[in-house]
């Protein structure tokens, strides 16, 4: 009788309190929303919140829902670190997300400061510097990524008949095109093909026909080109303007990945050489490596 009375008093304690619902997962992350960024920038955000409502309709993480806190960087890297600051101190997120290069790049010592978990997408070889180990890396470049992104172009370039000799490169004075163009030089020197330019241009550059008119002069086979969207679309626009041709032109020109830049360019794109990234279709039978 009396385990049956205290059985009830605790039903009652437990039907008294309120039931609240369950406190989200917070994921937070910076995005160039505007800027010359805003096109991939545009494509993370809508990507993330997609994912974030297809997993709140299926009851959440771990039974809690997400919520997603992200602010503008305006494609700006040196924002990076008050960003992250204010998710992290003010917002008190549980998780955070970096993307890109040269903002996560900017990122990372205060994320290694407070010591958590970072997931870092469409990043090249960022961690290479920090050797950071609570650091996730989703672009699967391998352990040689300044290497990697350019594999292709230059695997592609030698199967040329006339085999190429000389190579230009160029790229902004930021972490992504320093690192792609390490791979490059790497490329070039396993090849035998002379480096007969190597600059890198200032981020904030618009008017590229000097760098254009410089790597024209050269007369060289291949032109690799390691830049990021407002860039792509400089450089692809003063080469067009200037006559700008070589045997190859091309490299890991981030931009041409997207609807909005594709159809802004369009006919100046014949000839490029560029990576791509898709979604495999899953009735699509290509074999698997």
């Amino acid at each position: 009788m009396l385990k049956t009375l205290l059985f009830g008093i605790a039903v009652l304690n437990l039907l008294a309190v309120p039931v609240t619902a369950a406190e989200p997962i917070k994921i937070g992350f910076s995005s160039p929303d505007t800027g010359g960024g805003a096109a991939s920038g545009r494509q993370f955000v809508l990507t993330a919140e997609i994912w974030a409502e297809n997993i709140n309709k299926k009851g959440g993480l771990l039974g809690r829902p997400v919520q997603l806190i992200h602010y503008d960087n305006q494609s700006t890297p040196a924002l990076e670190p008050g960003i992250y600051t204010k998710l992290l101190d003010v917002d008190k997120v549980d998780l955070v997300v970096a993307q890109a290069t040269n903002y996560s790049a900017a990122a990372m010592p205060v994320l290694i400061e407070h010591k958590v978990m970072v997931l870092n997408t469409l990043a090249l070889a960022v961690n290479d510097e920090f050797h950071y180990p609570r650091y996730l890396q989703t672009m699967p470049f391998g352990p040689k990524g300044k290497e990697a992104i350019s594999a292709g172009y230059f695997a592609a370039a030698m199967t040329m008949d006339a085999k190429p000799r000389a190579v230009a490169m160029t790229g902004a004075d930021a972490e992504f095109s320093r690192n792609a163009m390490a791979g490059a030089r790497e490329h070039a020197k396993r090849y035998g093909l002379q480096i007969v330019y190597e600059k890198n241009y200032p981020p904030n550059t618009i008017d590229y026909s000097l760098v254009v008119q410089a790597i024209k002069a050269t007369n060289a086979d291949l032109i690799f080109v390691a830049s990021y969207p407002a860039d792509t679309a400089g450089i692809l626009r003063a080469a067009h303007e200037q006559g700008l041709s070589a045997k190859m032109f091309g490299g890991p020109m981030v931009g041409l990945q997207y609807g909005s830049i594709k159809q802004q360019l369009g006919e100046r794109l014949n000839g490029i050489v560029d990576y791509e990234i898709y979604v495999r279709e899953p009735t699509d039978e290509c074999p698997r490596r």
